[in-house]
């Protein structure tokens, strides 16, 4: 698959992410991806238990991506995911293979209050 095809199948998963379509948001992965959250240290096999897991998410989710690059097999998306309203910082890579997600790796980050020490040298950046 090409990058428009790529580019493509990410907007429409992360459309999906955002309606809450758990069908079509997991279309875009293969049968046998591996979706990995470094910071629990926690792995999932396979897009029905992956499904499964987003499924039975206690919070109510909301997502706005900030942007998305890549090229070829590898694509990142940086997106803001807010649970019940709390936002949560987030970078996917995605690696395809024969055009489906056969790798994913999440990191989540919470926001924190910048230091008063730096206030001269940083500006406030635009909302999610």
């Amino acid at each position: 698959m090409g990058d428009q095809e790529n580019r493509a199948a990410l907007d429409r998963h992360w459309a999906a992410s955002a309606a809450g379509d758990q069908d079509a948001e997991h279309e875009i992965y293969h049968d046998d991806v591996i979706t990995d959250y470094p910071q629990s240290g926690e792995r999932i096999q396979g897009r029905r238990d992956l499904q499964a897991l987003r499924s039975h998410h206690p919070a109510e989710l909301d997502f706005t991506v900030r942007r998305i690059l890549g090229s070829g097999d590898l694509w990142i998306t940086e997106y803001v995911i807010a649970y019940d309203g709390r936002p949560t910082f987030t970078v996917s890579i995605m690696e395809f293979r024969e055009g489906k997600v056969a790798h994913e790796t999440q990191y989540f980050a919470d926001p924190f209050a910048r230091p008063d020490w730096r206030a001269q040298w940083v500006e406030s950046m635009p909302g999610p």
